[in-house]
C-alpha cells in the first residue's frame, strides 16, 4: 500500500452502482481531499439494502446506516431520482426500479418515455433530486454521526434520448439553460450543476470535518 493511502482518511461508497461511483470517486478528486475512496470492489460480501424508505433522504441514510454498521468505517450513501411533474413526481424513490428490475437503465427510460407518450402532449417539466447521508460509526475519532444534504436541479424530459456521457435517465434530461441533455454534457459541467454534484459539494463540509 503507498505511503498517501495508508494516511488516507477512508470512506465507503454505500452503493453498487458503478456510474455513481465514478462520479463520486471524479467529484471527490476534483476537491483535492486525502480520501481512501472504498467500495463494492473492497468488501464484495456488501449486503444489499432493501431502500425501504419514503423519501431520498430515508433511503440514503439507510443505506449509509447499514454499510458503516457492516464496514465498521465512515458510510456515504445516496439515493437520487428523477420526478416527472406529468407523472405526479414519478418515478420518484422507484427510479431505479421503475420498470421492475433494479438497474436496468433502458427500461426504465423507456418506460417513462411510454407513460409520457400516453399523455399524449403533456408539459415535460421534471428534476433530478438527491439526498447524500454521510453516517460515522461508533467507535470513530468522530464519535457517532450522521449528516444529510439534498441536491436538485430542474428541467424538462426530450422525447428522445441524446448523449453516451451518463446513466439513467440522464439521456432524456435536459437541464434549464442547456441545450444539452446530461448524457450530453462533459463530465466537469454535469458534477457542477447535477442534483448529485450539489449534494456532494453541501455535504463536503462535513465530510472534512468528520474525517
Amino acid at each position: 500500500m503507498h505511503a498517501q493511502e495508508s494516511s488516507a482518511k477512508k470512506v465507503v461508497l454505500a452503493t453498487r452502482n458503478l456510474g455513481k461511483v465514478e462520479e463520486f470517486e471524479r467529484m471527490l478528486n476534483e476537491a483535492n481531499l486525502n480520501i481512501q475512496v472504498l467500495g463494492l470492489r473492497d468488501f464484495p460480501e456488501m449486503p444489499d439494502v432493501e431502500e425501504t424508505g419514503t423519501t431520498f433522504a430515508e433511503n440514503a441514510l439507510l443505506k449509509a446506516e447499514q454499510i458503516a454498521a457492516y464496514t465498521g468505517l465512515p458510510a456515504l450513501a445516496d439515493d437520487s431520482g428523477l420526478c416527472v411533474d406529468a407523472l405526479g413526481g414519478a418515478p420518484g424513490i422507484f427510479s431505479a426500479r421503475w420498470a421492475g428490475a433494479h438497474g436496468d437503465d433502458q427500461a426504465n427510460l423507456n418506460k417513462v418515455l411510454r407513460e409520457i407518450a400516453e399523455l399524449g402532449d403533456p408539459p415535460l417539466g421534471a428534476r433530478f433530486k438527491c439526498a447524500v447521508a454521510l453516517v460515522i460509526p461508533k467507535g470513530h475519532i468522530s464519535g457517532a454521526q450522521e449528516v444529510i444534504r439534498e441536491g436538485e436541479i430542474l428541467g424538462e424530459l426530450v422525447l428522445e434520448p441524446r448523449g453516451a456521457n451518463g446513466f439513467g435517465y440522464d439521456p432524456i434530461f435536459q437541464p434549464s439553460g442547456y441545450t444539452k441533455t446530461t448524457a450530453e454534457l462533459p463530465s466537469e459541467v454535469k458534477d457542477r450543476i447535477s442534483h448529485r454534484g450539489r449534494a456532494l459539494q453541501a455535504i463536503l463540509p462535513e465530510l472534512i470535518r468528520l474525517l
